[in-house]
């Protein structure tokens, strides 16, 4: 092999290696800030919040024999002078909100 095939096989490598890289890269995740975000935009179209607040690690949990990554999270209200809080689960690859619970 010639020394300008050898130089024209690591360039095109090279480029294609880096196109890979910039494809990956390009697919984020969902951080914390915006899986909060998203949550809370849920939660105003049915009124106003008080409160939130997000961990900022993700976890994994199983819904109906699904494995997600998510990150956990919690919203109060205020409804009729009472506090309200409920619990979220957000999609750590997506951004969807899998579940909602009302707690104490």
């Amino acid at each position: 092999m010639s020394k300008r095939n050898m130089v024209m096989a690591f360039a095109i490598g090279a480029a294609i290696g880096y196109v890979a890289n910039q494809q990956i890269q390009t697919r984020q995740k969902v951080t914390p800030e915006k899986a909060l975000k998203y949550a809370k935009e849920s939660f105003q179209k049915s009124g106003p919040i008080s409160g939130s607040w997000i961990y900022m690690k993700a976890e994994d949990m199983e819904k109906n024999g699904l494995q997600y990554k998510v990150y956990r999270g919690g919203i109060t209200r205020n409804i009729d002078g009472e506090n309200k809080q409920y619990e979220f689960f957000v999609d750590a690859e997506t951004g969807g909100v899998i579940s909602t619970v009302e707690t104490a």
